[in-house]
Parts: structure tokens; C-alpha cells; sequence
């Protein structure tokens, strides 16, 4: 599963968030089977954040980190079980070489727009 550009905005923000707050962390809830729960308070200014509801950024977090993230694992390792760890080295520049290919290919963020005084009318 592809990562969209709302995925890849959510996880810049939410890896700003956790640097710069300590009481936001990511904690592991040992059941069976386990999963990734994002603890902490998200802010007062959640949508301001993120640019989605307290809900929104549960369900993204839930999304990319309990299924994008783990079934990619999940799938690392049916190959690995199958073949052998033989072609991960392969696989690992393979994604690093794509990873470099798709940030020289994110446009360039748009030049900052000037605003011009207006003219002053000069009457005749």
C-alpha cells in the first residue's frame, strides 16, 4: 500500500510533534495480537496541528502505524521465510534508491508572492 500525501504530511507532523513534546509518545499494547496506540495530549490545537479532528489523527495514526507499517513487515517476512534474508539488501537499496528518486521529483514549493503597493492615482 502506497503512502498518499496526506499520509506523508500526518507522519512529518506527528514525528515534529513527538520531538518537540515530551508528554506525546507512541506506546505498544501487549496483547494478542499487539498493536501501536499514540498516547499523550495531541494538542489544544489538534486540527490546527494536523488538519484533522482528534478522531482524524487516531485513525491515521491507527492506519499507517498498526496497518501500513506492520503488514509491511508482515510481508518482509513471509518473503524472508520463503527465500531467505539473502535478497533484503537488495530490496533495502532498491527502496533507498526510489526513496531519493521521489524526492528529486516533489515540486518545488512555490515562490513567496509579493504584494505590490498600489499605484497611487494622480489627479489631473
Amino acid at each position: 500500500m502506497r503512502l498518499t500525501e496526506k499520509d506523508r504530511q500526518f507522519l512529518t507532523t506527528l514525528a515534529q510533534r513527538l520531538r518537540e513534546d515530551d508528554a506525546l509518545r507512541v506506546e505498544l499494547v501487549a496483547n494478542r495480537p499487539s498493536y501501536m496506540v499514540l498516547r499523550g495530549n495531541y494538542g489544544d490545537k489538534v486540527h490546527a496541528a494536523f488538519g484533522v479532528s482528534r478522531q482524524g489523527v487516531r485513525w491515521r495514526f491507527q492506519r499507517l502505524f498498526n496497518e501500513v507499517y506492520v503488514d509491511a513487515f508482515t510481508t518482509i517476512l513471509m518473503i524472508e521465510q520463503t527465500f531467505g534474508d539473502s535478497l533484503r539488501n537488495h530490496a533495502i537499496r532498491i527502496s533507498r534508491e526510489r526513496h531519493a528518486l521521489r524526492l528529486q521529483q516533489e515540486p518545488a514549493p512555490p515562490p513567496e508572492e509579493t504584494v505590490k503597493a498600489p499605484e497611487s492615482v494622480e489627479s489631473a
